[in-house]
């Protein structure tokens, strides 16, 4: 019996993909580098280290990864803090407060910082309904590694086995597989190209599974 859910965040919960998208190409100007759609496409589910360690090798950038994230993570908060048509995922607010309401345990398992995820939680008031909060930040590797899942299985109260993810990337879906735990893959309309093929199942809308549903997944 399922017990516990591990959250993504980034097009699960919220769809900070547009502000993401606004601060790394503002960032990528003035860099004055130019990178593809197929390879902005590819960092989907890594972490800014990661995302900046792949670019300072791809282009060959003289500045440190640090400065990188520091740059990026400044053009981001500033959009976000300005950018007033941000909402939570339709739907998931909703399964949220079903889950919490009937004794499931929530852990977020986001590549996104620490910074942003607590933006994000403050901002929609959501950090009442989960255990912990675990970023992509403190691991050395980003999905589809599969550390970050084998983690917040780890800070769950129930075994690994009674725990389900909700992911929306390919880096996602194949860090719970690595991980063995079972994966609700969410089709959301904000990930593009995104193979979901691994996921244990797949949904297109939050309305499709509820706690009790849940429950007897695994």
């Amino acid at each position: 019996m399922i017990q516990t859910v591990i959250f993504d965040m980034d097009g699960v919960i919220v769809d900070t993909e547009p502000v993401h998208h606004y601060a790394y190409h503002q960032h990528f100007k003035e860099l004055d580098i130019s990178v593809s759609d197929e390879i902005y496409a590819s960092f989907t589910g890594n972490s800014t280290r990661n995302v900046f360690q792949k670019v300072k090798d791809l282009f060959q950038l003289e500045q440190e990864v640090e400065d990188l994230i520091l740059r990026k993570r400044h053009l981001f908060n500033d959009a976000f803090d300005s950018k007033p048509d941000l909402y939570l995922i339709d739907g998931v607010e909703d399964l949220i407060k079903d889950l919490y309401a009937n004794g499931f345990q929530l852990i977020v398992a986001s590549s996104a910082s620490k910074s942003t995820i607590n933006r994000v939680f403050n901002r929609f008031n959501l950090h009442a309904y989960f255990s912990h909060i675990v970023s992509g930040e403190d691991f050395p590797k980003s999905k589809p590694h599969p550390a970050i899942f084998e983690h917040a299985a780890s800070l769950s109260i129930h075994p690994k086995e009674n725990c389900i993810v909700i992911e929306d990337s390919t880096n996602g879906v194949q860090a719970s597989h690595a991980a063995g735990i079972y994966c609700i893959g969410y089709t959301s309309v904000n990930s593009k190209n995104q193979d979901l093929s691994l996921a244990s199942q797949i949904i297109t809308d939050f309305s499709e599974i509820n706690a009790e549903t849940i429950k007897k997944l695994g």
